[in-house]
Formats: C-alpha cells, structure tokens, sequence
C-alpha cells in the first residue's frame, strides 16, 4: 500500500531528525499524491537532488520506502542549480512537495 504524500513526508521527516539531521519542508504539495523532491543540503553551498524514479525502475514485489522510489537527479551541484531545476519541475506539476534536509555528510536517509 503506498502512503499519501503527507504521510510520507511526515515519516520521512521524522527518520531525517531521529538521525540528527535537520529537515523541514519547503513547498507543500498536493496531500494525497503529490511528487515528493528531496534537496540535501550539505551546507558548504553544493547539495544533491532527488526525485521520482520512473515507473519501470519499481518492482512488483518491492513498494522500496512507503512504496515510493527515488533517483539522484542531481549530485554535487551549487544550490541555485538544485533550485532551478525545481522551479522547472513546478512548471509541470504545481502540486509538487519539496523536503529539504541538512546534513554536511549529504545523507538522505533513503535506505
């Protein structure tokens, strides 16, 4: 069963902060099924960036983390970079979520 969108959000949130990490979400998208991007922040101006896998990296038999999938769309790259793809991931769905965490180590917390 796939959680909502807020559901896992909140989860997400609270395994980030269990860890150490601070986490906070910086656009609210759409509660039940809005597409989930995580920046990782490691606080030296570079950040990764992930999103939704595609449909043909799921499994059948593995739902991954609340049944939801997640690829590097970006590793390593400057902030401003990170937040310009976002801004052209909105163009598409305004209903998008994004969850920003710090950590200088660039842990994401998706394993």
């Amino acid at each position: 069963m796939r959680l909502t969108s807020s559901m896992w959000v909140s989860a997400y949130l609270r395994r980030c902060q269990g860890e150490g990490a601070f986490g906070t979400v910086v656009r609210k998208g759409a509660e039940g099924a809005g597409a989930i991007f995580l920046k990782i922040n490691r606080l030296d101006r570079t950040c990764d960036l992930y999103g939704p896998a595609p449909q043909a990296m799921s499994d059948a038999d593995d739902e991954g983390w609340g049944g939801r999938r997640f690829e590097c769309l970006m590793a390593g790259c400057e902030e401003h970079e990170a937040d310009a793809r976002i801004a052209k991931e909105r163009g598409f769905d305004p209903d998008l979520w994004l969850v920003e965490i710090e950590d200088r180590q660039g842990r994401a917390f998706l394993d």
